[in-house]
């Protein structure tokens, strides 16, 4: 018998009227003054940033901008945040974009709730009684940031990539339109795919008691995120598959496909000083990369786990030993990343053999010279050995 305590408190707009309740919803719960956050600008180009501003003003609700955030958000940007927050008198943080907006909201956040820096707040993963209030308006379908306990922030100063995970995190409210992933790029979209597909098969593949329905759960929302990731890569314009991946990142990721199982999400550890020491990294794609060799690197450790994995996720043919049938299952894996466009390799990803030993170095960096890994724990060692599993 499993026990878990599942919590979601994000109040989900969801469909192509969903900007249309930013206004009521705030007003509601008697937000005065609102910081828009956002990235590059895009949002203004299609038409997005008039709709959540003009709901705003017709509100009666003030707001200032801070845009800028890029791709592994900064602890620069988070600290410039929470600096203008305190001088403008802001209630209420409001990202529109995807992960990276969201999770410099949430590191804004910390830093606001807790009076201390954000970056502090985020390596100590120190939660808040009373987080501050934040929303977002989603573009597009990866990181389940909408709904999510977790907190990535880069220190580009010093390589590093931090996350924390706490219920602090989660969001006030989520407005997602799936509408508005319709013009996001296809490698984007297929880094997202995989991103999603992680945020579950992170959870699944644990050495914990059986799950039944958590573990039916999660494959029907794995063989629905490959399906809507192929026919996106066919035609990026078909609203039904953006509708359905939308969806699909939030529950993959708001803990739904965990319930009952322990997760250590350590392909997620390893990935992210990939991206921290190379910024050019997007997290889809190093974790298309690193999850397969994770998964031949430590399968031994739970056969008929990984089993399972291999033949109701990936179809594996179940007729053959048990090495063959997980062997056969990564195979499918890469092959289906393959499909979407995504690297398999550290080569494609850009990473040189002679930088294995120093990212190596910062993933065990402050965790005792070891990360949680199935059942065990993995040393620097054992982390290249996994790199150079994905050469």
């Amino acid at each position: 018998m499993v026990s878990f305590t599942y919590y979601v408190p994000t109040k989900v707009f969801f469909g192509t009227d969903a900007e249309s309740h930013i206004g009521s919803f705030l007003k509601s719960k008697g937000f005065h003054k609102v910081l828009l956050h956002y990235g590059s600008g895009s949002i203004k180009k299609n038409g997005l940033y008039d709709k959540v501003t003009a709901e705003l003003q017709q509100a009666g609700i003030a707001y200032v901008e801070l845009p800028g955030v890029e791709p592994n958000p900064k602890i620069g940007l988070v600290r410039c945040g929470v600096e203008l927050c305190r001088k403008e008198g802001v209630d209420f943080l409001l990202g529109v974009g995807g992960g990276s907006v969201s999770d410099s909201c949430k590191a804004i956040a910390l830093g606001l709730a807790l009076d201390i820096d954000p970056w502090e707040a985020v390596v100590k993963n120190i939660c808040p009684e009373k987080p501050f209030p934040m929303g977002l308006v989603l573009t597009i379908a990866a990181a389940g940031s909408e709904m999510s306990n977790s907190c990535v922030i880069t220190d580009d100063e010093h390589n590093l990539k931090r996350g924390c995970n706490h219920d602090g995190n989660r969001p006030l409210v989520a407005f997602m339109n799936p509408e508005n992933t319709l013009t996001v790029p296809k490698y984007q979209t297929a880094a997202g795919t995989v991103d999603i597909m992680m945020h579950t098969m992170e959870r699944y593949l644990t050495a914990d008691p059986e799950t039944p329905l958590t573990d039916r759960l999660a494959e029907a929302l794995l063989k629905t995120v490959k399906d809507c990731g192929s026919r996106l890569v066919e035609d990026p314009k078909d609203l039904q598959a953006r509708t359905d991946l939308m969806w699909a990142s939030s529950l993959a990721h708001n803990d739904i496909t965990g319930c009952g199982r322990n997760r250590t999400f350590t392909a997620h550890k390893i990935e992210h000083d990939l991206s921290g020491v190379h910024d050019n990294i997007t997290h889809g794609a190093g974790l298309a990369v690193v999850f397969p060799a994770w998964v031949l690197h430590e399968y031994k450790k739970g056969m008929k786990r990984f089993c399972q994995w291999a033949v109701n996720i990936w179809q594996a043919n179940p007729n053959q030993d048990e090495d063959a049938v997980i062997r056969e299952g990564v195979d499918h894996m890469k092959d289906y990343f393959r499909s979407l466009g995504m690297p398999v390799t550290m080569q494609e990803l850009g990473v040189a053999p002679e930088e294995y030993d120093s990212i190596a170095e910062l993933t065990i960096a402050g965790a005792g010279g070891a990360i949680p890994s199935y059942g065990s724990k993995l040393t620097k060692e054992e982390i290249i050995e996994i790199y150079r599993l994905a050469e």
